[in-house]
């Protein structure tokens, strides 16, 4: 118990310095800024739920004490909670049913865990609040989280004009006041993604992964996720404060389903020569260039629709045998 809670407080700790080093300025900040949940993930899949939770705790009443009650509460929301709830997930799990344990060889039944694309729900779900929750602190109706975005950035981007903003700047200040919420879903959604897959191959490296790996080509979102997209969609158009919640929602599961493209097209390609050069080209172009992921998530919505895994591994034929 003595180990299990110094684990707790050094990933606590560490977290918490990732997270604080934003107010330093630096670039590098940025990126430890963005892993900070790194270390309470690990901790939760290598140590458990419990070990994460103190860690936290721990982590966000010293950065309350020192920082002040914004910071507590910022890291306890972003990076605290998801990254113990997540941890917790991935470790879910119950006895398939009609399996039993085998007594012979002293093996436990076959466990069911719990599933990935439920796990992309709740990341999406953390990501919809924490960018909600920010954006509610700039004002309560959108004319103030606009105005407020819009004087934060000319103020910016006007800093090196003479404090007069030019007509391009205000054009462009006007795209980025619309595209800021989205974009601060679009990095919650890949950061937390992020964080628990290298989570996971770093307690997987170490040995102390309680569960398999989960097979990511099966990675697929719940039936009714399709209809929460689409109603999402058309409330974003019935404008003030619930259009915009509409857009970070819809934001939210179109990524969502992208990364479920993506387990497609990882299956699809099952065949094909060179599949490591292609899946590659592919990462880099939509890292490059950012807008080839609509094609990805029409691929992802299309499996959800059509069911092109399932089509694809019916008719796939099987392998050669072995000479």
């Amino acid at each position: 118990m003595i180990g299990i809670f110094t684990v707790a407080l050094a990933a606590g700790a560490a977290s918490a310095l990732m997270f604080a080093s934003i107010t330093s300025g630096a670039a590098i900040s940025i990126v430890l800024f963005y892993l900070a949940p790194l270390p309470v993930m690990v901790t939760a899949l290598g140590w458990g739920p419990l070990a994460a939770a103190i860690g936290g705790i721990a982590a966000a009443s010293a950065l309350g004490v020192i920082f002040g009650l914004p910071y507590c509460i910022a890291f306890a929301m972003m990076v605290a909670l998801p990254g113990w709830w997540l941890g917790h997930l991935a470790l879910l799990g119950r006895p398939i049913e009609g399996a039993s344990a085998d007594n012979a060889t002293q093996q436990p039944p076959a466990l069911e865990w719990y599933p990935v694309g439920r796990i992309l729900l709740w990341i999406a779900a953390f990501a919809v609040i924490t960018t909600a929750v920010a954006l509610l602190t700039l004002g309560t109706d959108t004319d103030t989280i606009t105005g407020t975005l819009r004087r934060g950035l000319l103020k910016v981007l006007s800093a090196g004009e003479g404090g007069q903003p030019s007509g391009e700047i205000e054009r462009l200040v006007e795209m980025l006041v619309i595209l800021a919420p989205l974009a601060a879903t679009v990095i919650a959604m890949i950061t937390l993604t992020l964080n628990l897959w290298l989570a996971g191959k770093i307690t997987q490296t170490s040995g102390r992964l309680n569960r398999p790996w989960p097979e990511f080509r099966n990675t697929a979102l719940p039936a009714m996720t399709l209809v929460a997209l689409l109603v999402a969609a058309a409330l974003s158009f019935v404008g003030g404060m619930l259009a915009l919640l509409a857009q970070i929602v819809t934001t939210a599961l179109v990524i969502g389903y992208a990364l479920v493209g993506f387990a497609v097209l990882h299956t699809l390609t099952l065949s094909l020569n060179s599949r490591g050069f292609w899946l590659g080209g592919i990462y880099a172009v939509v890292v490059m260039f950012g807008w080839p992921i609509v094609a990805i998530f029409a691929l992802g919505i299309a499996d959800a629709v059509f069911g092109l895994r399932q089509r694809y591994l019916q008719t796939r034929p099987p392998p050669l045998p072995a000479a």
